[in-house]
């Protein structure tokens, strides 16, 4: 078993034999870790937790939850997935919002050393919420992206529910608990004489939404009982 995507790239290294099972990935085809989804190959396979569709969805529980933001901040990775994935996710950002008819603003950060103007970027352009993408450095660097949220004061929704746990404000994704739960079948099966390369790569068919209530209310923000009641 290997725990997320950068853990399953260096176990894919270090042999070509011993079958692996990998919960959550991000982007295993854009990350190089399987061939396709529905024919992995190799001795890989797993549960990815990657679902660009979500960054809509995201958006609206966002704008329902801070409904006078006139403009919101799209903080992301360039390099973070496939370049042809980036492309798609910054594209159903950017329709969803127009659908909510509230203005982006995409601000990269390739790096750590890039947060600190990013955030000064999003004051200048007066954003008043933010949603970070997903990327396996803004998870490493949590600690740090929440904390200059709540310097800057701006309501943010995050992919992943570890950013929550460590202060941000909400997030919606894959059920991380419902995940595990499904490859430990997969590594049951690989046990039983299954070939990885026979098991297709699952994706999340669970989501949650998560919401600090300690960090809305440091943020003066209200919850919407509609947005409260959705929540896990």
């Amino acid at each position: 078993m290997a725990s997320g995507t950068l853990a399953a790239l260096a176990a894919k290294q270090a042999t070509k034999t011993v079958p692996i099972v990998f919960s959550p990935a991000g982007d295993p085809v854009g990350s190089g870790l399987v061939t396709s989804l529905a024919r992995p190959g190799g001795n890989v396979t797993g549960l990815s937790a990657f679902a660009p569709e979500l960054v809509g969805k995201r958006l609206e529980l966002l704008k329902q939850a801070v409904p006078g933001v006139s403009r919101v901040a799209v903080l992301w990775q360039p390099g973070a997935f496939g370049e042809r994935t980036e492309k798609d996710t910054l594209k159903r950002a950017e329709v969803a919002a127009r659908d909510l008819g509230v203005p982006l603003q995409f601000v990269e950060a390739r790096g750590p050393a890039d947060f600190d103007r990013a955030f000064s970027d999003m004051s200048v352009a007066r954003a008043g919420a933010l949603t970070v993408l997903a990327s396996n450095m803004f998870v490493s660097e949590r600690r740090r992206l929440v904390d200059l949220a709540a310097e800057k004061q701006l309501p943010a929704m995050y992919s992943a529910r570890e950013l929550v746990d460590t202060g941000g404000l909400m997030s919606y994704g894959a059920n991380l608990a419902d995940l595990n739960r499904r490859a430990a079948t997969y590594v049951d099966r690989i046990l039983k004489g299954t070939k990885a390369a026979d098991l297709p790569v699952e994706q999340p068919t669970k989501f949650e939404l998560i919401i600090n209530l300690k960090t809305a209310k440091a943020l003066g923000l209200t919850i919407p009982q509609s947005v409260l009641g959705r929540a896990d």
